[in-house]
């Protein structure tokens, strides 16, 4: 036997021989089953693994549901692409999961690092590859002749690129700082907020907890056209309906929610930026009063972000950061925060360095839309084929979920 087998085998025997237990009863414990998907077990440990996994991913929303919603997708996903004849080889999962934790930008082996640190085994990342690729291969199969895109199609969204979504929304938002020690309470007041459905009630929690400057107002914000707001804070407005609140969504430092008070179409065209440039003034010592003061004395000698410059003169480098980036790359905390400035304009929502630094964030102005020259037509008909054969298996797989006898067990 391996000596890393020997010490887990020695390991387990210590914790079961301590505990009373014997090995039969742990094995009934962990491994029996949880939730049964048309006659196939979802085991306690697996559902575990996966909010460690979850966890370890700063996924927002509850964990537990997402867990078993995820699990239960994933076994229908694997038995539609069995009966198929779909299965991913070893070495296509290897090279799924270093792309996966490219995202990261980490490499295969330093993301499973990296979750084994949070107790996440390396075949639940495994696992959660396997049936994400097996159902990518299964879809292209089945939906890629139904997904045919037409050169007008192609015209019609180069024409739109430089326009509005056709939709605006009127939200509030509520940022809470979360200081270390503090953040488990922070989420579990979190949790509550986001059962509220009343506004009056989700305003008064904004006017409490909010750091935000629109705290006064209750956290409401004014229209806003869905696109001037961060690509990934997008859909989750678009899934909720007025008066709901997002689950808590984690940001660096702070945990925030939105409320969605009201959406309408709208013919406005505006076109969205391309790039913003902005400028974020670091300041030791947090969210404090003094901080805060200071902050805002600063903030009214500045009319623009060359202004900083002065501010941060014989100070180190590092507290000083000013760039263009596209409105993807740039982090959500920051880019909402930004969608709400005119170029000149503050804010101090925002720390860094789990709540020991504050941000002073300026906005120094939006570069417009590429023109249609710019375009890539060929990357713009991958990305509405992608989107329909996207569709089209998410239908599939609600019909497989309705169809499907699931047992809690």
């Amino acid at each position: 036997m391996p000596l890393k087998t020997s010490l887990s085998a020695l390991a387990l025997a210590a914790v079961l021989a301590c505990s009373g237990l014997t090995a039969p009863a742990m094995a009934q414990g962990l491994f029996s089953p949880a939730i049964i998907v048309n006659d196939e077990v979802i085991t306690g440990y697996e559902l575990e693994q996966r909010k460690q996994m979850l966890r370890a991913m700063r996924a927002p929303g509850d964990v537990n549901r997402l867990a078993r919603e995820q699990l239960i997708d994933d076994r229908l996903r694997l038995q539609a692409a069995k009966d198929a004849g779909i299965t991913p080889t070893e070495q296509e999962i290897l090279d799924g999961m270093e792309e996966f934790a490219s995202r990261a930008s980490l490499t295969r082996e330093q993301f499973i690092q990296a979750l084994g640190n949070e107790g996440v085994d390396e075949q639940t990342f495994r696992d959660f590859v396997r049936a994400g690729l097996s159902w990518r291969t299964l879809a292209g199969q089945r939906f890629a002749g139904g997904a045919t895109v037409t050169d007008a199609e192609v015209d019609r969204a180069i024409a739109g690129n430089g326009g509005s979504s056709g939709v605006r929304v009127l939200v509030s938002e509520l940022i809470m700082p979360m200081p270390p020690g503090q953040e488990e309470a922070i989420r579990e007041r979190a949790d509550r907020i986001a059962q509220l459905d009343s506004v009056d009630a989700f305003s008064a929690q904004a006017r409490r907890f909010s750091a935000t400057a629109t705290r006064g107002a209750g956290g409401k914000l004014p229209w806003k056209d869905l696109t001037e707001l961060p690509p990934p804070l997008q859909p989750i407005l678009l899934g909720l309906r007025p008066g709901e609140v997002s689950d808590p969504i984690p940001l660096q430092g702070a945990i925030a929610l939105f409320q969605l008070r009201a959406i309408e179409e709208t013919e406005y065209k505006a076109a969205p930026p391309a790039a913003v440039e902005y400028a974020a003034y670091y300041m030791p010592g947090g969210r404090t009063e003094e901080n805060l003061a200071k902050a805002a004395q600063i903030s009214a000698r500045l009319d623009r972000c060359d202004d900083l410059y002065g501010v941060a003169k014989g100070q180190p480098a590092e507290v000083l950061e000013r760039g263009t980036l596209p409105v993807a790359e740039i982090p959500t905390d920051i880019a909402y925060e930004l969608s709400k400035l005119d170029p000149g304009e503050t804010s101090t929502a925002l720390t860094r360095a789990n709540g020991q630094t504050l941000v002073l964030l300026m906005l120094c102005g939006r570069t417009q839309q590429v023109t249609e020259e710019d375009v890539d037509r060929g990357e713009i008909f991958n990305s509405l084929r992608n989107q329909r054969i996207g569709g089209l298996a998410e239908g599939y797989l609600s019909q497989l979920r309705s169809d499907a006898t699931i047992i809690d067990q």
